[in-house]
């Protein structure tokens, strides 16, 4: 397994090794051990798989309180995925990264509690998973303006389909102090 740091500190694009040959592929999503040595010492208790085509975002979410970590990846198709710095007082507060992640780079991204997380779908379809760390609260489900100037997301799409849900996020600078993460270093 490969660990390549992002940007955003805590945030991390997994690599795992892949093991070919004719009949297919194997490779592990997720060991606890290889994980811990990482970085990473996450309890997931829920696990998501969405379905979406070509065009469609979802994002920016997260929850507060009661935060999800995720670990997000790729079954079939090939999205762009972000995780945005939403922890009052971090110094990388509102910056963002992204990642290609596909069903052929096998690629998984960590999103630690504290961030918001959006994609965008490239492919035809994408079946995409998230492994994460609470149970989904929906007195704590938010989200961010996906298209928030001040953010800055180079989003590789200019006219996404998207929910009624994101069309009503707000600004970040317009969201209330107790409905964000606090950093904590």
């Amino acid at each position: 397994m490969k660990v390549i740091e992002t940007s955003l500190p805590g945030v991390l694009v997994i690599e795992p090794q892949v093991f070919k040959d004719a009949r297919g592929y194997f490779y592990e999503s997720h060991n606890q051990g290889k994980f811990a040595k990482a970085g990473i010492h996450a309890q997931f208790v829920q696990a998501n798989v969405s379905r979406s085509s070509r065009g469609v975002l979802r994002g920016l979410h997260y929850q507060w309180p009661n935060p999800q970590g995720k670990l997000v990846s790729v079954l079939d198709g090939e999205v762009y995925d972000v995780a945005v710095d939403i922890r009052q007082g971090s110094p990388t507060f509102g910056q963002w990264t992204a990642v290609m992640l596909t069903s052929d780079n096998h690629r998984h991204m960590w999103i630690p509690e504290g961030f918001a997380h959006g994609f965008c779908v490239l492919s035809e379809q994408a079946t995409f998973t998230y492994q994460c760390t609470a149970l989904y609260d929906s007195a704590a489900d938010a989200s961010i303006a996906w298209n928030d100037a001040r953010i800055g997301i180079d989003w590789p799409i200019s006219e996404p389909l998207i929910s009624d849900k994101d069309a009503k996020a707000r600004l970040l600078a317009d969201v209330p102090a107790d409905r964000l993460p606090t950093f904590a270093p």
